[in-house]
């Protein structure tokens, strides 16, 4: 009994170990330019590796527009319907939203399973969420996405009658269906109002707090994860795959004068995002909305880099983030193409996350930028006030401390945020 419960968990290893074999299908439509669609399809390989699949073969199809019935014409689904009898693929995946009348007609002729790019987003966020409330996000998101496409097959299969009138159990069921996401819809609503409420009352703690917060933003794989790890030694999940963050984390991070900040990991962007997810997520990235400043992290290694800053740019204003200072970070500099030229020649820095000393370069930059945002101090410190000294270092920028040892005080300058709970007491000694 014993070898045979070992064989059964060796079996599901060897399971677990091999990758569904994939084939991709893409459809250039005339106004898409051949870069692009030739990123987009990368990166929906990229994807489909994130989720755990395996790319055996991708086709492509240039139209005037989509069909209406099968999303690619009938004589590349011809081709389509023998590559799979060849290859033999767990799953087919479209570059594009599927319709639902789409889905089905495809599902007649073929034989493996088909999801588009908007299902393995899905899938890949529902593999990667850790927290609860990024499980209810997901969940939302996909039972949002579910619910206009029920039918189809199960209807036909399991209808008894025919005729006017008849209801068979195949409806039945479609209604029941129907009627559990909708009730499981409104549950998750009603959980995440909790949540973000819970949320809302931490950034109003921080608030009065007075403290600074930093938010990283940028296009998934661009090294946000690799970038907060460094600088606040959290040790996040980061690797090389799309997605690998999607829970918001936010930790102290410490700047070379001693200035305390709240730095905040958020999830990557993405173009074409589903719409269910940027609503979903839309609670999460509040946390941009709350922020001092933006630290924009780039792919600078990527030669899609200028769209994919201008995707975040524009989810960062479909969001309402405006007015908020931003830094652009080019990361991956160790792995730069020659062709590089950063978008935005001011308020940057081009670094490589995995170098120590560039890290020390962004830590500098960001208080650079600070010190931008501040009001310049001066005051007298008497010796034994060593408390008040090192609240300064945390709560303000400390440049330079002279002690005079005749008069027994420190003469103390640096900056620091007028209407900060250290501000009074600065405020106060500069008068005298």
């Amino acid at each position: 009994m014993l070898n045979t419960i070992k064989g059964v968990c060796n079996l599901n290893e060897i399971h677990k170990k091999q990758k569904e074999r994939v084939i991709l299908v893409g459809c250039q439509l005339s106004k898409e330019e051949d870069n692009a669609f030739q990123y987009s399809l990368e990166e929906l390989s990229s994807l489909t590796k994130t989720a755990d699949g395996e790319v055996v073969l991708t086709i492509t199809q240039k139209r005037e527009r989509l069909h209406p019935a099968t999303y690619i014409g009938k004589g590349k689904l011809e081709e389509l319907v023998t590559l799979e009898e060849e290859l033999e693929p767990d799953l087919i995946i479209f570059n594009g939203e599927l319709a639902p009348s789409q889905n089905r007609n495809l599902s007649k002729v073929l034989k493996a399973r088909i999801i588009d790019r908007t299902q393995l987003i899905l899938d890949i966020f529902a593999q990667r969420a850790r927290s609860k409330e990024g499980k209810l996000q997901v969940e939302l998101a996909q039972l949002q996405y579910m619910l206009p496409r029920l039918g189809g097959k199960g209807i036909e299969l399991s209808r008894l009658g025919g005729g006017i009138g008849t209801r068979g159990p195949g409806e039945t069921k479609l209604e029941s269906d129907r009627r559990h996401i909708n009730r499981r819809i409104d549950d998750i609503k009603k959980q995440l109002e909790t949540i973000v409420s819970h949320r809302e009352r931490y950034r109003e703690r921080r608030k009065r707090n007075q403290a600074f917060q930093i938010s990283l933003v940028g296009y998934t794989n661009a090294g946000k994860s690799t970038i907060f790890n460094r600088l606040t030694e959290a040790g996040t999940f980061e690797e090389n795959l799309l997605f690998a963050t999607l829970d918001p984390t936010t930790r102290k991070i410490a700047l070379p004068s001693g200035f305390h900040a709240l730095l905040t990991d958020t999830v990557g962007f993405i173009q074409e995002l589903p719409t269910a997810l940027i609503a979903a997520f839309r609670s999460t990235l509040e946390e941009v909305t709350e922020a001092d400043l933006i630290l924009h992290v780039v792919d600078s290694s990527s030669p899609d880099h200028v769209n994919h800053e201008k995707t975040v740019m524009k989810l960062l204003k479909d969001l309402g983030v405006e007015g908020i200072p931003m830094l652009t970070v080019y990361n991956k500099k160790d792995m730069v193409l020659e062709a590089f030229t950063p978008s935005y020649q001011e308020e940057m820095v081009h670094i490589s996350a995995i170098d120590k000393n560039d890290i020390l370069t962004l830590r500098k930059k960001v208080e650079e930028f600070l010190m931008k945002e501040m009001s310049p101090f001066f005051i007298k410190v008497p010796a034994e006030e060593g408390k008040l000294i090192a609240m300064l270092k945390q709560e303000g920028i400390v440049e330079r401390v002279t002690f005079h040892e005749e008069r027994e005080h420190y003469a103390i300058e640096g900056f620091y945020f007028e209407g900060s709970k250290i501000a009074s007491e600065i405020e106060s000694r500069m008068k005298k």
